[in-house]
């Protein structure tokens, strides 16, 4: 699994979306990895970490490997910040660990009461149009620039290099079938994190939406925050699936405080060892 690491202080690993990797947070780490030491993984299966063959895509697969992860690098405790299918993640490893996951920052996240993809992730899933879609993998870099200027509120937004990014590790052979097996298992995985979301209930969780996401929608920003105890609500103005990316600053300035706010004493650190 590759990862990239800066910054110092408490850990905080970063968690990208389906199509993503730790490009994603190439605007947001310089402001966040000073107060935190960072950690922005390429999820194996994606960006450029292995995609091994037979891989386990369900979100209890991915957050097991996560937790492997942060075990491997020495971190007994974190803060995780997942965004889309990485905040689905991010909220199953913390209810598989919730001693370990201090605190939550989930940005548009993947969850089950957005109607959106609730019908186009299975169909995509599904074998044979799996195989329809993979045989037109090598022809997909116009409908990829297609895709990604959805996610914008403004396309006006969209950093320079932000497509040739995205599109880099697309190239490496296996990067498709990892996010149509993440599909396979979409409803089940849905329903698995709902079930599992009491035991994260008290964990202190900020959610950040932009109010024009189009792929996750954001009328379920307000029935996921009813179950957190401690949650606050940020939805960005004009914002698309990616605010990261749109509003890097009112992104990561918004995170650092709730960072800072929520540093109580009674969240214990455990200090990162490599």
């Amino acid at each position: 699994m590759r990862y990239l690491r800066r910054g110092s202080g408490p850990a905080l690993v970063l968690l990208h979306g389906l199509l993503g990797y730790s490009f994603s947070w190439r605007l947001a780490m310089p402001v966040l990895s000073e107060q935190a030491t960072i950690y922005a993984v390429d999820m194996v299966g994606t960006g450029f970490s292995d995609r091994p063959r037979g891989l386990d895509c369900s979100l209890r697969g991915s957050a097991e490997r996560l937790l492997r992860f942060a075990s491997e690098a020495g971190l007994s405790s974190f803060d995780l910040l997942g965004t889309s299918h990485g905040g689905a993640v991010a909220m199953r490893a913390a209810a598989l660990a919730p001693a370990r996951v201090r605190r939550l920052i989930l940005a548009a996240p993947v969850n089950p009461w957005s109607k959106r993809g609730r019908w186009l992730a299975p169909f995509l899933g599904c074998r044979p149009v799996s195989a329809l879609f993979l045989a037109l993998a090598p022809f997909m870099e116009i409908a990829h620039e297609a895709l990604l200027r959805r996610l914008y509120g403004d396309t006006r937004r969209i950093p320079p290099g932000t497509l040739e990014g995205y599109s880099a590790p697309l190239k490496i052979p296996g990067s498709f079938q990892y996010a149509l097996s993440v599909l396979r298992s979409w409803r089940r995985d849905l329903r698995e994190l709902e079930s599992q979301l009491p035991r994260i209930a008290e964990t202190p969780t900020l959610l950040i939406w932009g109010s024009q996401d189009r792929a996750v929608d954001p009328a379920s920003a307000k029935v996921l925050q009813q179950h957190f105890h401690a949650c606050q609500l940020r939805v960005f103005d004009g914002a698309g699936h990616l605010p990261y990316e749109e509003m890097p600053q009112q992104f990561s300035c918004t995170v650092s405080d709730f960072l800072a706010q929520t540093s109580a004493a009674t969240i214990s650190y455990g200090a990162p060892r490599i």
